[in-house]
């Protein structure tokens, strides 16, 4: 499988190229500048890999939820290059993709609960389960709320507290069953667990036409804060 994934949802913007069983990545923090970054990173790892764009089997993005010009720009060019090249894309949620990425670099952690900073006094948040195959999934929708609306789903004992939602609103970590290990309050999505995740859906045939590469924001209104 010959994959290419980016994402530039969140401060960071990054791209992976997976290439059977090798990933290459490419990855930086910016306060701003994605859309300068983000092309010569995909150009870069198509020349360490040796191929093209028209060799791939499909194009993957992190659909967010996230900043709304960082959605959009990933989707954007998701959708460019998908056109030009003839390929199908694959959408990932950006929650997913960090509980993934807490997932692999812990195999203790099932269950976890990600909140990322909304601004505006809100948090994009979700809870994801890891299934037998060691993907995340979805154990509660993905929502956004102020910090007072985020709750474990019934039953659960305890989760992965993971994400910069947890750094901008403190009180988040005295939920009940939530722990929040050091640095996880610091982690970002990244392209690397987009690509993985995405493999899986090519794997089943899941993929959709570049028109279908559109953002998921959550918030409707992004220009006004709240009252």
């Amino acid at each position: 499988m010959r994959l290419l994934a980016l994402d530039t949802a969140t401060e960071c913007c990054s791209a992976a190229l997976l290439v059977e069983e090798r990933l290459l990545t490419r990855e930086a923090e910016l306060a701003r500048g994605h859309a300068e970054r983000i092309l010569p990173m995909i150009d870069e790892l198509l020349a360490e890999a040796g191929t093209s764009l028209q060799a791939l089997d499909a194009i993957a993005f992190g659909r967010g939820p996230g900043a709304f010009t960082g959605v959009r720009l990933a989707a954007s060019v998701t959708q460019g290059l998908a056109f030009g090249a003839g390929l199908g894309v694959v959408p990932i949620s950006d929650l997913r993709a960090l509980a993934q990425r807490a997932f692999d670099e812990d195999g203790r952690v099932t269950q976890a609960l990600v909140c990322n900073d909304a601004r505006m006094r809100e948090v994009y948040w979700a809870c994801f389960e890891r299934d037998g195959n060691g993907l995340a999934h979805e154990r509660s929708p993905e929502r956004v709320s102020p910090p007072g609306g985020v709750h474990l789903p019934p039953g659960w004992p305890g989760a992965a507290g993971l994400g910069r939602g947890f750094a901008a609103y403190p009180q988040l970590g005295a939920l009940a069953g939530v722990t929040v290990r050091e640095r996880w309050d610091r982690l970002l999505p990244r392209a690397a667990e987009v690509a993985l995740l995405a493999a899986a859906e090519v794997a089943a045939g899941r993929l959709l036409a570049p028109e279908a590469a559109v953002p998921v924001y959550l918030r409707d209104d992004v220009a006004r804060p709240p009252p």
